[in-house]
């Protein structure tokens, strides 16, 4: 008999929580190892008050009790959770892409090892049809996100440039240009033109436009793709967790993901 996958998770924020809670009510051939987070005494309290048994760990040590790890916390850990279960040769799936992008010696490292880093399709609709293309030619990745003022307050590029979406009683366009650019200056909003850009033309190549919009309540994403293949136009209104910066949809993509591993019919690429 084949034993379960033991899955770490890395962060119990909005993410992590819905993720702790279905690997505890039993997401066939999973099981819930181990986590690890910023905050344990708030962990604690949490886990109890849900009634599910999980120890709570650092993230190196991941690669010795669990076969793969899910990184749902700020991309200012990103290093120190993915690093020890790469070296390890374990699978990683990845929430913070944008984190991703400047460290190309992790995807590196993971072909020497033997590792796979998964990067779920989250709350972009139309991932599949990208990477599709992408076997062909794309001449051109456009994307449109806006968002609540609330789901992008206090991003680092719109401090650094003195930016301000407060009191806002119409769209503002905050930012125009790369993925790559886009990911470092919003490092919790745009994981999502991360994921478009490694599954397309890449980081540079992808262009992305951000709004702020006081007049909806939902995180707007607008995809357009130009390639040899198919012309693709891609919409999607993503209703905000309980974190704004987090679509409902993500946790439930990576839930998705999980039950593909082990699951007798696969749906998509």
């Amino acid at each position: 008999m084949k034993l379960p996958t033991r899955v770490a998770i890395a962060g119990l924020g909005a993410i992590g929580r819905v993720l702790a809670r279905s690997l505890a009510d039993g997401l066939p051939g999973m099981t819930l190892a181990c986590a690890a987070t910023g905050d344990r005494a708030k962990a604690k309290a949490w886990l109890a008050a849900e009634n599910i048994a999980c120890p709570l760990v650092g993230p190196e040590d991941f690669p010795e009790q669990s076969d793969l790890a899910v990184e749902c916390a700020p991309a200012a850990v990103f290093e120190r959770i993915c690093r020890p279960m790469i070296e390890a040769g374990k699978r990683l799936v990845v929430l913070s892409a944008g984190a991703l992008l400047p460290r190309g010696d992790l995807i590196e490292l993971a072909k020497l090892r033997g590792a796979q880093i998964i990067v779920p399709t989250g709350a972009l609709l139309g991932l599949d049809a990208v990477t599709a293309a992408a076997e062909g030619k794309i001449h051109s990745v456009r994307m449109i996100t806006r968002k609540p003022p609330d789901g992008l307050r206090g991003a680092p590029y719109l401090e650094e440039h003195g930016i301000s979406v407060d009191g806002l009683n119409e769209a503002k366009r905050v930012f125009s240009g790369s993925a790559r650019e886009a990911a470092a200056g919003f490092p919790a909003n745009v994981n999502v033109a991360a994921a478009l850009s490694l599954a397309g033309i890449g980081a540079d190549r992808t262009t992305i436009d951000i709004w702020a919009d006081p007049a909806i309540d939902r995180n707007c994403h607008t995809i357009e793709v130009d390639s040899d293949s198919a012309r693709l136009t891609l919409s999607i209104e993503s209703i905000p967790s309980e974190n704004p910066k987090t679509g409902r949809i993500t946790p439930l993509s990576v839930i998705a993901a999980l039950r593909k591993l082990h699951s007798p019919l696969r749906i998509g690429t």
